[in-house]
């Protein structure tokens, strides 16, 4: 057999496992318990999938100049089929698409067997039925104004509005909420939601009774820590594709980090969210700008820089612009604008010609594509916003600077005049391949460009933030709903075109959208809001029934059990220890890694040559403070899916891999942690019974059960006997890490509840929100 046949073999279960993965789209849904069959949520999705490739939104690749994607081309009459139309109102047997989908004939069959697509029988049946009713079009609903739906009935378990939708869901897939969370689990789900960090032993004490107005009081306590914005902040820095090197080859040190103290300082301020995308798309073109407004502006500088000599300038500029479309679109819209770079947007109604009138918004900035001379490497590229000492004691005191020299952060500079660029379509999407000319606008199929707006990007944050702009709000409060929930309500959060999938609740995502909206875009509000619903409170517990009826708990009957990110991982692992040193932002930390990771992986050069581990009180600062190196990125985050922000990013996976397993086991945090916290409960506890449950109580955030404590208490007993009968052992098992320990602490008491604490930190429930 030969090579080429083997592949193919090879390839045969994936394609089985692709078309069953197109098939189960309509899985769970009986042709007869649909009676109105919607265009949006019914036959889009079929059409999108099987058609748009062909008879799509893209004139390039269109094939018989039919266009099943807007009404007008699907009832037209067929240009090489005369007196024939694709689809006729209420008559299937005279529709060609219906003739083509259900034909025997090989050559007439559509998709085209060639395509390797294939409509189900279900599919089939649901295009039958549409036409019977008429075939109408909707306006694809993400792009029509999102307006307040009226509200489902009341009923006994709804808490707030949040419920009442959630709950009709429930009823009508058979499903029944779960009972509430016990206060201790829902003090620590809440805590990790809002702060990233588990609650302390005093706080679960205090709220052991969690009354409603107990739980407001929890809920207020904790949106008021100053943790909430770091721990929010991280979904901003995978957004904006934070990192502190420039990336490429020649990776060196960048000095972006005062923008993440702003966005910090933001979120914990609670800046309206439509005053917080204006700054960062256009602050610097605010009235009478001040600093922090031209800070803000940072978010679009955070895209990969080369340094290496003899690159074409141009080349490289157009690749920073196209960067800041992508980022805006996918981040702040959600859509998936950069498929038209190059040619007509496949699925979605965007054009070449809207994809390079929202690129020269961005096209104006005095950036380089690179700035010479590569023996010099600046932290900053041009244009810089400096920061001095007397900034740092007034408008920009949230930067945590402790040093005296100026800081320099990349930032948004708009040309005037004679020195404006003409934007042109590309074309292919080649930098060196101008056609025509275009003008700033934006998609009109998301909604037109009003004349009074500005040419400029605070024209952009203008529209952007208006309250007829039907992605906007719709896309954060999805964000918002993802990182509680694990998923949003729409699951492919950064795509919310026709190949997105459909909302799960349509109707509360609407809802919600124009609330936060009429609620002065009002972020703490909105999390306060899901948080407080009962949805939210139930328990994590599953029955066989929901795991039959809703595996994926797409309909919420229970609360989802989710590991945590990379970042709350270190987090948890260091507040539980009491090693956490709480200082809020200032320049990215290198905490612990692997010797050589570095040198072997990249070129690097300047501070990034080699890896220099920090010391002291910075090996214990949260993740968001990690030292992200674009060219190797923390290799530890990266094995628990944490973003490696090269592009945006606004969702994470969750993998399982023994991988996971070994970091818990090995890593020198982990085991300093662990160490740490055995000599400090060995301190203050004479009775061993007494250091393993407050152990206990510090790492899962609950009381031990007595089959728990039997468990671990056995094993302190078994380790105990092992470290007495090998005094060798003692010391190297306990000196790990660089935080000081006590000659007194050096026992086998010590070692032995150490090991305690590593078996603590390895349970799937110290690292899974619950």
């Amino acid at each position: 057999m030969t090579i080429k046949k083997l592949k193919i073999l090879a390839l045969l279960p994936l394609i089985a496992f692709i078309f069953s993965c197109q098939e189960n789209k309509m899985s769970g849904t009986s042709l007869s318990e649909i009676d109105q069959v919607s265009y949006n949520f019914h036959i889009r999705p079929i059409l999108s999938d099987k058609c748009f490739a062909c008879h799509g939104p893209d004139a390039n690749k269109r094939e018989a100049d039919l266009r099943l994607d807007t009404e007008e081309g699907a009832f037209k009459a067929l240009k090489e089929s005369p007196g024939k139309f694709a689809l006729v109102s209420g008559k299937p047997e005279e529709s060609e698409l219906f003739h083509r989908i259900t034909s025997e004939d090989p050559g007439e069959l559509m998709p085209p067997t060639e395509s390797n697509l294939v409509l189900s029988d279900t599919e089939i049946g649901l295009i039958k039925k549409w036409i019977e009713q008429g075939a109408e079009y909707e306006p694809h609903w993400a792009f029509t104004k999102a307006e307040k739906p009226e509200l489902p009935s009341e009923n006994e378990w709804a808490v707030n509005e949040i419920d009442r939708f959630v709950y009709q869901k429930m009823v009508e897939k058979g499903l029944e909420p779960n009972p509430k969370a016990d206060p201790q689990e829902l003090i620590k789900r809440a805590s990790l939601d809002i702060t990233g960090l588990p609650p302390s032993p005093e706080i679960l004490d205090q709220y052991s009774d969690l009354s409603n107005d107990a739980y407001q009081n929890l809920l207020d306590g904790l949106l008021a820590d100053p943790s909430f914005g770091e721990k929010l902040g991280v979904l901003w820095m995978d957004i904006s594709r934070y990192a502190d090197s420039y990336g490429y080859q020649d990776d060196n040190i960048r000095s972006q980090w005062p923008y993440r103290d702003w966005v910090i300082h933001a979120f914990n301020e609670n800046m309206p969210y439509d005053q917080f995308i204006t700054y960062q798309l256009a602050g610097d073109l605010l009235p009478n700008a001040t600093k922090e407004q031209i800070l803000a502006t940072a978010f679009n500088r955070n895209h990969k820089y080369t340094e290496e000599g003899g690159v074409i300038d141009e080349e490289y500029r157009i690749e920073y612009v196209l960067d800041k479309t992508n980022t805006f679109s996918k981040g702040v819209l959600g859509i998936t604008m950069e498929c038209a770079q190059c040619h007509d947007h496949k699925y979605d109604p965007f054009s070449q010609k809207d994809y390079y009138e929202l690129f020269a918004f961005f096209n104006n900035t005095p950036e380089k594509g690179y700035e010479g001379d590569v023996s010099v490497s600046k932290p900053a590229k041009t244009p810089i916003l400096w920061v001095d000492q007397e900034d740092l004691s007034g408008i920009m005191s949230f930067i945590n600077y402790q040093d005296t020299s100026k800081l320099s952060v990349s930032v948004m500079g708009e040309l005037e005049g004679e020195e404006k660029r003409t934007t042109y379509i590309l074309d292919r999407g080649v930098y060196d391949a101008p056609s025509e000319p275009v003008s700033v606008s934006t998609p009109g199929s998301i909604m037109e460009f009003e004349e009074d707006l500005e040419k400029n990007r605070l024209g952009l944050a203008k529209w952007t933030t208006d309250r007829e702009n039907p992605l906007t709000a719709r896309v954060f409060v999805n964000l918002i709903w993802q990182e509680i929930f694990g998923t949003g309500i729409v699951k492919s959060a950064g795509d919310f075109g026709m190949q997105g999938d459909l909302p799960s609740h349509p109707e509360l995502l609407d809802w919600l959208a124009v609330d936060f909206m009429e609620n002065g875009w009002d972020i703490k509000r909105l999390l306060k809001q899901i948080l407080s619903s009962a949805t939210y409170q139930q328990s994590a517990q599953i029955s066989k029934q929901q795991l039959a009826i809703d595996p994926e708990n797409i309909y919420l009957s229970r609360a989802p059990r989710l590991r945590l990110t990379a970042e709350n991982i270190q987090d948890l692992v260091l507040a539980s220890s009491g090693l956490l040193h709480q200082e809020i932002g200032g320049p990215s930390v290198k905490p612990y890694q692997p010797e050589g990771v570095w040198e072997a992986a990249s070129s690097g050069r300047g501070e990034l040559a080699t890896y220099v581990q920090d010391t002291g009180n910075s090996l214990y600062r949260r993740g968001i403070y990690n030292f992200i190196k674009l060219t190797v990125p923390p290799p530890k985050a990266i094995i628990f899916d944490s973003s490696n922000r090269d592009r945006c990013e606004i969702g994470r996976g969750r993998t399982n891999t023994p991988l996971q397993a070994l970091v818990m086991l090995n890593d020198p945090m982990v085991l300093e942690a662990s160490r740490v916290l055995a000599a400090k409960l060995d301190d203050e506890y004479n009775n061993d019974s007494e250091a393993i449950k407050m152990a206990f109580k510090r790492i899962l955030c609950r009381d031990i059960k007595p089959e728990e404590e039997e468990i671990l208490e056995s094993y302190f007993e078994d380790q105990l006997e092992r470290f007495q009968n090998h005094q060798e052992e003692i010391n190297p098992t306990l000196e790990v890490g660089e935080y000081p320990i006590d000659p007194k602490d050096k026992t086998a008491r010590t070692a032995a509840l150490m090991q305690v604490i590593v078996s603590l930190y390895n349970l799937e429930e110290t690292i899974t929100k619950i």
